[in-house]
């Protein structure tokens, strides 16, 4: 078999984990602030956010993508964007 004919093999199994999370087919905006939300109204998105992820099968494999790619914009894995810039700063 050749590296081209294995290639979406490597790339579904690398994105397969995706299929299995618990936010799979919600709102992002659960997930992703808009540009004008503050305060109490943010708080109450994230915690709810991060409930979904404490019980998602795949938490620690979004986790992983999000500090793989740097991510630092949303809830990911159960992290916020304030923890994630903290986790990907002790990964330099």
């Amino acid at each position: 078999m050749s590296e081209v004919s294995r290639l979406p093999v490597v790339v579904s199994e690398n994105w397969d984990w995706q299929m299995r999370g618990a936010c799979r087919g919600m709102d992002a905006a659960v997930f992703f602030h808009s540009d004008n939300e503050r305060g109490m109204a943010r708080k109450r998105r994230e915690e709810l956010a991060k409930q979904i992820c404490a019980s998602c099968p795949v938490r620690l494999q979004c986790l992983d993508h999000a500090v793989a790619v740097r991510e630092t914009h949303g809830i990911w894995g159960g992290l916020g964007e304030g923890e994630l810039r903290q986790l990907i700063a002790t990964q330099v």
